[in-house]
């Protein structure tokens, strides 16, 4: 199994949805975290709202800081389009998602980004499933 982290900076929204996707379309194939280079301490309510539109329950997540994951390797480390490095986090490959923070966004356009996420995990646990 794959092991996947998803970084960004507050560990609020993007990477947050990330996760959420992956376990929802890489059930049994990757297995998904997510943390944040300085992590607010909560999941944002909009992304919980975006995401209970799809039947998740975000609100189960918490906002975790990159220093839980302190040597520990991963297949895989996705940033999320916010410069993050991942110093603390042993990874076989880096890929950098351009994906715009969603945070201040209308409730649409925070919908467009997360569907953009969805895409995205997807296409990479298809990638993942395959190698």
């Amino acid at each position: 199994m794959k092991r996947i982290l998803f970084v960004c900076v507050e560990n609020s929204n993007r990477s947050q949805m990330a996760e959420a996707f992956a376990r929802i379309h890489g059930a049994g194939k990757v297995e998904a975290h997510s943390s944040g280079s300085r992590p607010s301490g909560r999941v944002n309510p909009k992304a919980i709202e975006a995401m209970r539109e799809l039947g998740y329950d975000l609100s189960t997540h918490a906002s975790k800081g990159l220093d839980s994951f302190n040597g520990t390797r991963v297949d895989v480390a996705i940033t999320m389009g916010c410069g993050d490095e991942c110093p603390l986090v042993l990874a076989d490959r880096r890929i950098d998602w351009k994906i715009p923070d969603p945070r201040d966004m209308t409730p649409e356009q925070f919908r467009g980004v997360r569907d953009l996420i969805e895409t995205k995990v997807r296409e990479l646990v298809a990638e993942l499933a395959a190698s």
